[in-house]
């Protein structure tokens, strides 16, 4: 029996495509990754029966990086990134195996179906696959295709069955149109982020972002805010004045007129119109109009028409509009988010998606009217030629979708129904007046139909107070004219609804790629979120966009990257060469980049007037160990230490507290040791400022702490204080923190384990000898009388923490408060220890006492 293998995207859209096909009948194991289930079932494909393995990626299989040596930012000139520095395809998540796991599942396999999502992201990874697997599916001579692609936008039956019975091929033009932006934003991004990070940070301490980043899609994405910030600040207010006039006619409430000169800016001028209007007592009808007026129901829904309403309306950032809407997809309730059309296909089944939500309390009764009367054709919007609009395709309640899931849900929904309502239909009358010499007037609305309006009641017509009947040449009289003083005022500065359009208007990023860059902009510490979701420009913003503006303003406007874009989208469309217009567009960077080097100063002026220089900002802190001085702390991210004398920055842990430890010094270069802490529930460890930023011994890297040193008898290293191997993850040691007596405990140095025991110790001490078990150090301790938990009162006992039964109560599993990067993603949860050098080569595997503790958690 033949094999057929299909990949999707995620697990979750694996395992609902599975259940559909197999019909509920599959029977499903882990991978050997532990990420990616497979479920297996019998079927027919290609006229024959075969055993179908559904399986899932988690997103890109590889990424696009630099070969090793070009990776280091101290070594490589960015100007070598360009076109010199190889690049290669590393796997996007090493710890998933995700290659060799997919070889695995392959091996044997006669057919592939990819079931990835479709867009051009999805046709990248396509291949990625392909690459992965072909090595090892079979090659057959007699067919003449074994690789299919199933398009879909939905996870329904008939979306499912439909994609089954109609399989394309995946298109290399649009896989290599996402390879061409990825490589352009890596060099690009790549080679001014490196020049400008190291050359701002090493002169200016307080610039609080811990990469000065540029992007070819971020920069123009940043340049809109400052542009809106620039406004405000030029911004001058002009005053001009206004005529209000106030009428009345017998009992009737007062109309309020609008003049028909809308506004003056001449006091003096304003004033004569006043004068004018007061020789009339009476305020004559000229014309009374009666117009009826539709309000046009939405078209249908796309990505950025979501995303705009779900910040300004929900509150909602792009990000996390994306996340939610990716899981709702996944899940089953909504259409593929990501398109950029906004016109339903003619066989699109509009009544049956309908009919889903003809059962939902919420709208229950609107589905139920329109079914009844007859839905209305969608207004005509734009064919992008993706995938159809953003549609709800399941009924959902706010228990199974939680809050943010709800609100986003059931938008779409009221959207979606919306789109096939009736317009809503008003009429709008208005009365014109004449006072003297001065025409004014006032409208009102009524209600005819509310169409649409009453499955987005905010978007209805509001309640107003009738106007008076009236017809031409009736007269009311003038209650009051008064000349009011008013000032323009500036604009506010952009919502991420108002950046969405603009960077949608100017072609920066795609529906898929925009939340990324908006949330790339706050997170360098560029623009902050204010109230509303206004994206206010920091000093830091303001002064790179200003600068680039001085140097190259093509760096910060949209129009090249919206040429660039232009330049992808040919590719995809099989219309341009991959190579000519990599090239092309990064010999025009290369050019702009060595410009920008040369002509960096023109920033710098400006950097100069808005940050401190280095050597004035922070506090002194420790001692450098090659002039002796005092090296100051700079807490602004990144945080680091800097030494006037010498003029050399040192590199810190981030996120966490610095403090001098102890006064005492590192034996190999002299700088006094600092402690680096994440809090009281956290961890800390003692460190060495140059040897954090230069590895002494060759087994070591950058960014190390005294807890990983492998110095033969620093009394600080591993080698002196690593006790035995982490419980939990593969390759981390566990190491006494010397410094958290009373309450003792010893920490991994790469995960976020952390093992209390020995409290209210006098001493704790890491000894020479190991266990003959499990070959971790032996451990002595000396207790307080008083409260000493030896038995007969005995305070000194040296023994194993993993398997002396006499400690057996005193040591507890749990996991730090981790803030650092190094740590967040914690350890596996396992049983047993991982692999790791300890103090004397690898120990055993400890007792059970230790792997009951990894499934304790706090």
């Amino acid at each position: 029996m033949r094999t057929v293998l299909m990949v999707a995207e995620k697990p979750s859209l694996a395992q609902s495509i599975a259940k559909i096909l197999s019909k509920g009948s599959c029977t499903s194991r882990k991978g050997l990754n532990g990420a990616c289930s497979v479920h297996e079932y019998s079927g027919s494909f290609q006229g024959q029966t075969v055993r179908f393995k559904m399986t899932s990626v988690c997103g890109h299989v590889m990424t696009l990086d630099f070969i090793g040596k070009y990776n280091n930012w101290d070594k490589v000139d960015p100007a070598e990134l360009f076109s010199k520095a190889p690049t290669e395809k590393k796997e996007a998540n090493p710890k998933l195996n995700m290659v060799k796991f997919l070889q695995v599942e392959a091996r044997g396999c006669d057919y592939v179906v990819l079931w990835l999502d479709c867009d051009k992201e999805g046709e990248n990874i396509c291949f990625e696959v392909l690459d992965a697997i072909q090595p090892v599916i079979n090659k057959g001579s007699v067919r003449d295709q074994s690789v299919f692609r199933a398009k879909f936008s939905s996870i329904t039956d008939t979306d499912i069955w439909n994609a089954m019975k109609q399989l394309g091929e995946p298109n290399r033009n649009e896989a290599l149109s996402v390879d061409a932006r990825q490589e352009l934003d890596l060099r690009i991004g790549c080679a001014f982020t490196r020049f400008q990070t190291k050359y701002f940070q090493g002169k200016y301490g307080n610039l609080d972002s811990s990469l000065i980043s540029f992007g070819p899609c971020q920069t123009p994405t940043l340049g809109f805010c400052v542009e809106r910030h620039d406004k405000i600040q030029s911004f001058k207010p002009e005053t001009f004045w206004v005529l209000h006039a106030k009428v009345f006619k017998g009992k009737d409430t007062p109309l309020t007129l609008d003049w028909n000169r809308v506004r003056v800016f001449d006091r003096e001028v304003g004033q004569m119109f006043v004068n004018l209007a007061k020789t009339s007592k009476e305020a004559q009808v000229e014309s009374v109009s009666k117009k009826e007026k539709a309000k046009q129901r939405p078209q249908a829904l796309n990505t950025v028409e979501m995303l705009r309403v779900a910040s300004s309306s929900l509150g909602m950032g792009p990000q996390h509009t994306m996340q939610i809407a990716e899981r709702l997809y996944t899940q089953g309730y909504i259409s593929y988010p990501r398109t950029e059309t906004t016109h339903y296909p003619e066989n699109f089944d509009l009544k049956g998606a309908l009919k889903q939500q003809i059962n939902n309390p919420v709208w229950a009764e609107e589905v139920k009217a329109l079914l009844s009367t007859g839905i209305n054709r969608p207004r005509k919007g734009s064919d992008a030629g993706d995938h159809p609009p953003i549609t709800p395709m399941h009924s959902a309640s706010e228990g199974e979708l939680g809050s943010d899931g709800w609100r986003l849900y059931e938008y779409i929904t009221r959207h979606f129904i919306a789109t096939i309502s009736q317009d809503c239909k008003y009429l709008q009358t208005t009365i014109d007046f004449r006072i003297a010499t001065e025409g004014f007037s006032c409208s009102g609305k009524t209600l005819i139909s509310a169409g649409y309006t009453t499955v987005m009641p905010w978007q209805g017509i509001p309640l107003e107070e009738a106007l008076p009947a009236c017809e031409r040449g009736d007269t009311f009289t003038v209650e009051e004219i008064k000349l009011v003083e008013r000032q323009t005022s500036p604009p506010d500065y952009l919502t991420e609804a108002e950046l969405i359009t603009l960077m949608e208007k100017h072609g920066i990023g795609t529906d898929a790629s925009i939340p990324v860059h908006i949330n790339n902009i706050c997170q360098r510490n560029y623009v902050t979120v204010e109230n509303g979701r206004r994206l206010k420009p920091t000093n830091l913003g303001i002064v790179l966009v200003h600068g680039y503006y001085k140097i190259d303003a093509e760096l910060v406007l949209p129009t090249i990257r919206s040429a660039v874009e232009k330049q992808l989208n040919l590719i995809s469309q099989g219309k341009a060469n991959f190579q000519q217009v990599l090239q092309h567009t990064l010999d025009i960077f290369k050019r702009k980049f060595h410009y920008f080097v040369d002509s960096i100063t023109s920033m710098d002026e400006l950097m100069e007037v808005s940050f401190s220089p280095i050597a004035a900002t922070g506090k002194p802190l420790s001692r450098c160990g090659k002039c002796h001085r005092f090296m100051k702390y700079i807490q602004a991210k990144p945080s680091r230490l800097h030494c006037s004398h010498c003029d050399e920055t040192y590199s810190l842990p981030q996120n966490g507290a610095i403090k001098l430890y102890k006064e005492l010094r590192c034996p190999l270069d002299d700088f006094e040791l600092v402690l680096w802490t994440s809090g009281a529930r956290g961890k800390s460890y003692p460190l060495c400022p140059y040897c954090f930023s230069h590895p002494p011994f060759r087994d070591m890297k950058k960014g190390m702490g005294c807890n990983e040193c492998t110095h033969p008898s620093c009394q600080h290293s591993l080698n002196s204080q690593g006790i035995g191997q982490c419980v939990e993850c593969d390759c981390g040691v566990l190491v006494l923190d010397a410094t958290s007596g009373p309450k003792w405990r010893m920490a991994c140095n790469k995960c976020n384990v952390v093992v209390h025991f020995f409290e209210h110790a006098h001493k704790v001490q890491v000894t020479q000898e190991s266990c003959d078990a499990c070959d971790a150090s032996l451990v002595a301790v000396d207790f307080n009388k008083a409260r000493t938990p030896l038995p007969d009162s005995e305070t000194q006992h040296t023994g194993c923490v993993f398997c002396d039964h006499v400690f057996q109560d005193v040591v507890e599993l749990k996991h730090a408060t981790m803030r650092h990067a190094m740590y967040r993603s914690g350890g596996a949860r396992r049983g047993g220890r991982g692999r790791g050098r300890g103090r004397r080569g690898i120990p055993k595997k400890p007792k059970d006492k230790m792997a009951a503790l990894a499934a304790y958690f706090v």
